[in-house]
This record gives structure tokens, C-alpha cells and sequence, in this order.
């Protein structure tokens, strides 16, 4: 599973998990305009959602994260957006923990953000190409699950020799993970550039709705 739950990861590891997150949380609402309020709570509903659906691989279960289409349509704002998922997993469902909240949202939201460079960086090269656009999407929903997996079992792995075996499976046990998200987020990201195209332009205001 993504989320570390208390009292696992070393506090070397808690503090630097919350500072990283404190900056991104801060920079991210820094950059969500007004008018995008409700594209970013939409996004967190998909995340907490998604997050929810559990299934067994090998010996652990797995579940599904998104955090590549998050950062694909949210950029910098995918870091306020999982934080609210993350904090309602928590509360509600005993998923991760407060106190290692912050690891958890560092593991999950970097991973989203530079999918959303990478994504941007594609898609601005890909004008008239939306196939091109979908293509790099799935990638990134694939790089979003094997980034976040990466991340928690180094914060693992820092945190004690005893978690190196558990930090080399939960990578192992992503990668139906990754091949699930890439087909996902591909297509999400296709039925967006054909019927809302704006909703994945986060340099523009969001456009009016014609009756």
C-alpha cells in the first residue's frame, strides 16, 4: 500500500516528508486561481475515491492512487488536492496516519507534480496531435504509480534495514499497478482533449458553459 501507516518511517524521514510538503502545499495554493476551485476538488474526490478501490497482489493488496492524471490536470495543485484525500483516508478509514502525514502526501504529490511537467512539456508540442497528448498521459499515469512506489520504500528503507524486504515488494507488487493507471489516465486524458480541452489548460480561466 502507498499509505505508511504511524510509527513506521524514522524521524529524520517525518521531518523532511513534512517540509517538503509544507512548501508544495503553500506554492500549490499559491497557484490555483479561483475559478479552478472546483477542478481541484473534483480531482481529490477521484483520488480519495480511487484510493479506496483495494486488490490483492502476491502476498500484500494494492490500490489505486491517480496521482499521475492528478498532476496531469492540477500541476502544483495536486499537492493541496491529496492532502485533503490523504487527511479524510485517515480520519475516516484508518489509512496511513496523521503524524506521517506529510511522508505520505511527499511520496504521492512530487510524483504528481512532475507528471505534470512532463505532461505539459508534451502537450505543448502536441498541438493537433491529441493522440500524441493521450499517449504521454498514460505514461504518466504509469510514472505517477512507479515514483510513488520508489518514494515509499526509500522512506522505508531509511527508516531501518528490518523494512528492505517489505520496500523491495511494494515496488514489485505496483507494477499491475502502473499498467492499470497508464490505460486509465490515458484515455480520461483523450475524452477530456475532445470534449473539454480547457480542463487541461491550467494557464487559462476555465470556460464558460453555453447554454
Amino acid at each position: 500500500m502507498a499509505h505508511i501507516p504511524d510509527g513506521v518511517v524514522s524521524v529524520p524521514v517525518l521531518i523532511s516528508g513534512a517540509a517538503i510538503s509544507v512548501a508544495g502545499c503553500a506554492y500549490g495554493l499559491k497557484r490555483i486561481a479561483p475559478e479552478r476551485i472546483p477542478q481541484v476538488a473534483i480531482l481529490s474526490a477521484v483520488f480519495f475515491v480511487a484510493s479506496l478501490v483495494h486488490f490483492p497482489v502476491g502476498p500484500s493488496s494494492v490500490h489505486l492512487i491517480l496521482n499521475g492524471l492528478t498532476g496531469v490536470v492540477l500541476g502544483w495543485a495536486a499537492f493541496p488536492a491529496i492532502l485533503v484525500a490523504l487527511v479524510l483516508h485517515a480520519v475516516m478509514f484508518g489509512f496511513g496516519g496523521l503524524v506521517v502525514l506529510g511522508v505520505n502526501l511527499t511520496n504521492m504529490a512530487v510524483p504528481a507534480v512532475l507528471c505534470g511537467l512532463l505532461f505539459d512539456t508534451v502537450h505543448r508540442r502536441s498541438a493537433g496531435k491529441p493522440a500524441r497528448s493521450a499517449a504521454a498521459a498514460g505514461l504518466c499515469g504509469a510514472l505517477g504509480v512507479l515514483l510513488t512506489a520508489t518514494a515509499v520504500a526509500l522512506s522505508l528503507a531509511l527508516s531501518g534495514r528490518e523494512f528492505v524486504a517489505a520496500a523491495k515488494l511494494i515496488v514489485l507488487t505496483h507494477i499491475p499497478v502502473m499498467v492499470i493507471e497508464a490505460a486509465f489516465t490515458a484515455a480520461a486524458v483523450s475524452l477530456l482533449l475532445r470534449v473539454k480541452p480547457g480542463f487541461l489548460d491550467r494557464s487559462a480561466p476555465m470556460a464558460e458553459e453555453t447554454p
